[in-house]
């Protein structure tokens, strides 16, 4: 714990560090974080659709050897830490009082291209790093061999921010940004000029975004499982898994890039049913507590992971407030889980959520 961070008394679930973050944080740097894409539609869709799954309470179970120990990798909990870009924003001590508070809680912490910190000073024994693809292939091949020399443990390949989308709520605020990722200092800058009469966006921006060519490229440069970040079709899902993919993450970019998208719940149990039951993924979207952590995975995920609530959190107190907010899902997932009747994982897969379980996310689009 970071001098002078502590835990404040009126903190009861997962969800009271929005509130707290919102008394501590700049309005404009809260606002940023809060908000999404365009007019932030797809960011109440995501907390929308995680609110309309019903759970249905199973009685006179043995739950006594009860555990949220999840089949990826064996870690104790279904929780990640998901990248959360410049969290000097948040703390001083930036990511790396988020990566004590992992190391504290056996959560596996995702490290931003986008991090204030250097990812070789980033530590810890579970850490991936999140990749975003530059403009020059020697840089991004560079930045994925100093996540393999670092130890990290996989890439988390971010496929759907090609171009970043304008957050109405974050400029209406007033949040302008203007922080140096640490990771690209020395790589040449995007260059969007274009000739006259060309479009700023397809010739300028996306002359250099990734397409499957990248993917199959990384994919034989890197010595390191690679996921797939950003994914909501079946079809893109299933060619990732046909492309070597290690695991995809089923998410919308928590609202943040396409406002029109889909909530990433309603895009899950499609994505399940088209990759098998044996490809691993992950959810992100909208997350706010250990019930939503259970209804992610009955829908088809192996475990979740959490943004704005980790950058909350560590806004608060810093390492302490994030490990106690690892703390808080995890408790408040195996609440829900011995109130469903569930003793694993694996028995939530299997839960009853009402009438239609397996279509509930599908009629949330």
């Amino acid at each position: 714990m970071a001098d002078g961070d502590a835990l404040p008394a009126n903190i009861h679930c997962a969800r009271d560090y929005e509130d707290l973050a919102r008394q501590v944080l700049e309005a404009a740097t809260f606002a940023h974080v809060a908000g999404g894409a365009g007019r932030d539609t797809a960011v109440a869709a995501n907390l929308a659709a995680l609110e309309a799954v019903r759970i249905t309470p199973r009685v006179l179970r043995d739950l006594s050897a009860g555990a949220t120990t999840c089949r990826l990798g064996g870690r104790p909990h279904p929780i990640w830490l998901a990248p959360v870009a410049f969290q000097e924003l948040f703390h001083a001590g930036a990511e790396r009082e988020t990566a004590r508070a992992a190391a504290a809680t056996g959560a596996c912490m995702v490290v931003s291209t986008l991090s204030s910190l250097p990812l070789e000073q980033v530590t810890g024994p579970d850490r991936w790093f999140q990749l975003y693809v530059q403009p020059s292939r020697d840089a991004t091949l560079d930045l994925a061999r100093r996540a393999e020399a670092a130890g990290y443990g996989a890439i988390m390949l971010t496929v759907d921010a090609p171009i970043h989308a304008p957050g109405l709520t974050s400029l209406r605020a007033g949040f302008r940004g203007g922080l140096t990722p640490a990771n690209l200092a020395g790589y040449a800058p995007v260059d969007p000029a274009v000739a006259p009469g060309e479009s700023r966006v397809f010739q300028g921006f996306l002359r250099h975004a990734p397409t499957w060519t990248e993917v199959e490229w990384l994919q034989r440069q890197t010595s390191l499982p690679l996921w797939l970040k950003g994914v909501l079709h079946p079809d893109d899902a299933r060619t990732a898994r046909e492309a070597g993919a290690a695991g995809v993450v089923v998410s919308n970019h928590g609202g943040r890039e396409l406002d029109a998208a889909p909530a990433s719940l309603a895009a899950l149990p499609a994505i399940r049913a088209a990759v098998g039951p044996d490809f691993p993924l992950l959810f992100d979207g909208g997350v706010r507590s250990g019930q939503d952590v259970f209804r992610a995975i009955a829908l088809g995920a192996d475990g979740v992971m959490v943004g704005r609530l980790q950058a909350y959190a560590l806004s608060v107190a810093g390492a302490l407030g994030v490990g106690h907010l690892i703390k808080l899902l995890r408790e408040e997932l195996e609440i829900c889980m011995a109130l469903s009747g569930c003793a694993s994982l694996a028995d939530i897969a299997q839960a009853d959520l009402g009438a239609s379980p397996r279509s509930a996310g599908e009629d949330l689009c």
